[in-house]
């Protein structure tokens, strides 16, 4: 196992490096030291051995774990939840309505990540345990969690990415844990002074036009920083709405290209790739940095998703 100490990132709030896929800066489980300590995400089950030191360097027991926030049941994102909870049984884990029954029974989480994932399935994501309905609550839109004296965690239904998202309002950081619901932040280009954020379009509840609206609700809040599943944080959020609202309709014309030319999933792929690398490369960033090993794994998986949304809203001929 990797060794990474946590990260603080002020206000109370670290990020432990999950390690997720076996790279680093690639998933993120935060870590809120308030009154009653707060995860938000558990990463995939390989991800809990790096949850479990991260707590202990911060000086924490997993008794002292009060509550579980997973922003979707993705297993990216909450696929260790099951396994992670066993060893803090006080914790409450909370999740959107529609994520509840799935976290209960992962049977078709399970069977959904396999179509994806293939023979990669095991090594990246098991074991996915059940939870039992008693550590499970579910928060509606608006719904407000206090963790502190001074500080409450506001829950958002934010949709687009996944029909079963939410994101967290951090009243004491005015910080975003946004999931996968405003994109990824890649940090790989900042050493050419870059950063790049772009949305994260994945099977099988993606939408466009939903995104763009719960990028546009969220951008109301007022945010000083953004916490993302995929990786860390951001201090422009600004920046952020921006550029995944600029990137979205250039991802789905790419899909709308390929699928004009018939092309399949590896050719759209390589279309979103080129996209970005021409974009990288205005920027500077030679086609041999690291960012483009990252970007090949999430491109075909992104590819998935548009392929998937493009095939269920064609339009049928009239009989």
């Amino acid at each position: 196992m990797e060794e990474k100490a946590p990260i603080y990132l002020g206000h109370r709030t670290y990020v432990i490096d999950g390690f997720d896929l076996g790279m680093p800066n690639r998933t993120g489980i935060y870590v809120i030291d308030d009154k009653d300590l707060t995860i938000v995400e558990t990463g995939p089950s390989p991800s809990v051995p790096y949850i479990k030191k991260g707590l202990k360097d911060l000086g924490f027991k997993l008794s002292d774990v009060k509550n579980i926030i997973l922003t979707h049941i993705h297993l990216d994102h909450a696929g260790g939840a099951g396994l992670f909870v066993q060893e803090c049984p006080q914790a409450t884990i909370y999740v959107h309505p529609k994520g509840k029954r799935h976290l209960v029974n992962p049977t078709k989480l399970i069977a959904g990540a396999k179509q994806v994932y293939g023979d990669q399935f095991e090594p990246l994501f098991d074991p996915i345990l059940p939870i039992t309905e008693d550590q499970i609550k579910v928060v509606e839109d608006q719904e407000e969690l206090q963790i502190g004296p001074s500080a409450t965690l506001t829950f958002y239904h934010t949709p687009g990415h996944a029909n079963h998202h939410i994101s967290i309002y951090d009243s004491e950081s005015q910080g975003l844990f946004t999931g996968d619901a405003c994109g990824i932040r890649y940090p790989h280009t900042e050493d050419h002074d870059l950063s790049l954020y772009l949305p994260s379009t994945s099977p099988n509840q993606f939408d466009p036009f939903v995104m763009l609206e719960t990028i546009k609700k969220v951008s109301l809040l007022p945010i000083n920083r953004i916490y993302f599943g995929h990786f860390s944080m951001s201090d422009q959020p600004n920046e952020v709405f921006k550029s995944v609202a600029k990137w979205l309709p250039i991802f789905m014309e790419a899909g709308h290209e390929a699928a004009r030319n018939d092309e399949d999933l590896t050719q759209l792929k390589e279309r979103l790739y080129e996209k970005v690398a021409v974009y990288l490369d205005s920027k500077g960033v030679p086609r041999d940095h690291a960012i483009y090993g990252v970007l090949e794994l999430d491109f075909e998986v992104s590819a998935m998703g548009i392929a998937d949304y493009l095939e269920k809203t064609k339009v049928l001929p009239t009989q």
